[in-house]
């Protein structure tokens, strides 16, 4: 069972935060992105004649070097401007400070921010896939396996144990849009801005944000570093709390099952999944489900930081900005996701239980007044009232649904419709009674658009799958485009040494 403090959890998690890896490559952290920044400046400016070509070859050397020190084992990797420019120095000498004509740490950092964003982005897309693709093949497995559904904390009405479980496909999916939404704002390049208006050197942004696998530019050079720096942190960490609440709603959902004696749905016992009490030999704690919803609410704690930090603050503050922390609020996300997918994978489900639950209770007992409305003319509301009177005695009397007499439903038929324009008599026989309250068949005969019904099952998860799929393709996507704009830099660069 975790039962870690906040604090250390924090802390792991800031250490875990690490940016996501370039293929057989360093750490894409704020070092590896400085180290870009000042290859793509180099390059650029000794070719558009904002910098003498004759010192570039000496300025690869050395910044080649500061690199390579920093990417050794144990190097250096400063993270500021402010720190990784004496090391250049030290390598190249004050010339190497010509690179930085027309920059400014809040353009670089603003830079290296949402390069490191959009990577971390691509991890929690990634994980998203992942779970997204574990309910998917698991509302297939259990298309047709009915299930009490819930509401109010009641049981309310059968389903399709896999339409239930495409329902919640279907909100990490929406999880899922919101990550490319913001990824497509978050990928533009902050480069060549400089402070908040720009500079008098003719810096070629376009080309920077080429060379960095940008999409796209911050168009105003005032928001680039002063507003949607802020911004970024605050619309990932709603992102991060959404999936965090979706993955807590479905871990109660199971958990009420816990208190149940005999439930019909559980965590296959042993391993991580559950364990036994210390005091109580009968108890088999669901220390799986614990740990996923400890998770969930960690990483709505680690995401009401850039929020709060936000708040009431003046442009531009570093606040909410830094990587570190902005980088555990993503990986707590990713976090909850894994999590969930092992509960996912544990999940024991007792069909015949679930079925004997639903047939002790009256939860299919709002078709009857469908069939009365839609097969014999009833008012909804004068049918549901039949219904309504129905359950009424059953339970009085203790009756379920399989052994409720059908004499006594056509008498409280009889007695409810009395001064109505409705038949005298129960218009369904005892056979069509007892088929109205049968769950499977229920689900079976559903009509409705996005309904439990067998068609529908189907195309859903057709188009759930084709969903994952151009999900997946946008990660490769987004991926390929950033590893082949740096191997381009990495090209050019090697050529001015």
């Amino acid at each position: 069972m975790n039962t870690t403090p906040l604090s250390i959890l924090l802390s792991t998690a800031l250490m875990a935060a690490t940016p996501a890896l370039a293929q057989d490559g360093p750490p894409r952290d704020e070092f590896f992105w400085l180290g870009q920044m000042n290859k793509a400046t180099l390059v650029i400016n000794s070719q558009e004649g904002l910098l003498d070509p004759a010192l570039a070859p000496a300025m690869a050397t050395a910044l080649a070097e500061v690199i390579a020190a920093g990417n050794a084992q144990g190097g250096a990797r400063p993270r500021t401007v402010l720190t990784f420019e004496p090391l250049l120095i030290e390598a190249g000498g004050i010339d190497a400070t010509l690179l930085h004509a027309g920059r400014s740490s809040q353009d670089m950092h603003a830079t290296f921010r949402a390069a490191m964003l959009r990577d971390q982005l691509r991890d929690l897309a990634d994980g998203l896939h992942t779970t997204g693709t574990t309910l998917v093949d698991l509302a297939e497995r259990h298309a047709e396996t009915v299930v009490p559904n819930y509401t109010n904390g009641v049981a309310a009405q059968p389903n399709s144990l896999g339409h239930y479980l495409l329902g919640h496909a279907a909100g990490f999916e929406r999880d899922a849009q919101r990550v490319r939404e913001a990824y497509a704002r978050i990928d533009r390049s902050a480069m060549g801005t400089t402070v908040l208006n720009g500079t008098s050197w003719p810096l070629n942004r376009q080309r920077m944000a080429d060379y960095l696998g940008f999409a796209g530019l911050v168009e105003n050079a005032y928001d680039a570093s002063q507003i949607s720096s802020m911004e970024h942190p605050v619309e990932v960490a709603g992102i991060v709390t959404s999936v965090a609440l979706h993955a807590g709603n479905f871990v109660e959902d199971i958990m009420t099952q816990y208190a149940q004696t005999r439930p019909w749905i559980l965590l296959e016992e042993g391993g991580e999944n559950t364990y036994a009490s210390s005091a109580m030999p009968q108890k088999r704690n669901p220390g799986l489900l614990n740990n996923t919803r400890s998770d969930a609410s960690q990483a709505i704690a680690l995401a009401m930081g850039p929020v709060i930090q936000t708040h009431n603050i003046t442009p531009g503050m570093p606040d909410p900005k830094s990587a570190a922390q902005n980088g555990a609020m993503i990986e707590a996300g990713i976090g909850v996701l894994a999590r969930l997918d092992q509960v996912l994978g544990a999940l024991v489900v007792d069909e015949a239980r679930a079925l004997e639950e639903l047939n002790s209770d009256w939860t299919a007992s709002q078709e009857i007044a469908d069939i009365l409305m839609r097969d014999h003319g009833l008012p909804f509301r004068e049918g549901h009232h039949i219904a309504s009177k129905i359950v009424t005695v059953a339970r009085q009397s203790g009756q379920g649904p399989l052994d409720f007499p059908y004499a006594e439903a056509a008498r409280i038929y009889a007695e409810t419709v009395t001064d109505t324009d409705a038949p005298a008599q129960l218009p369904l026989s005892e056979a069509e009674f007892r088929a109205a309250l049968d769950p499977t068949a229920i689900i079976r005969a559903r009509a409705t658009s996005g309904g439990p019904q067998p068609d529908e099952m189907a195309r859903m998860i057709a188009t759930a799958r084709q969903r994952l799929d151009d999900h997946a393709a946008w990660i490769a996507d987004s991926s390929a485009r950033i590893d082949d704009a740096l191997a381009g830099l990495d090209e050019d660069f090697v050529a001015l040494q």
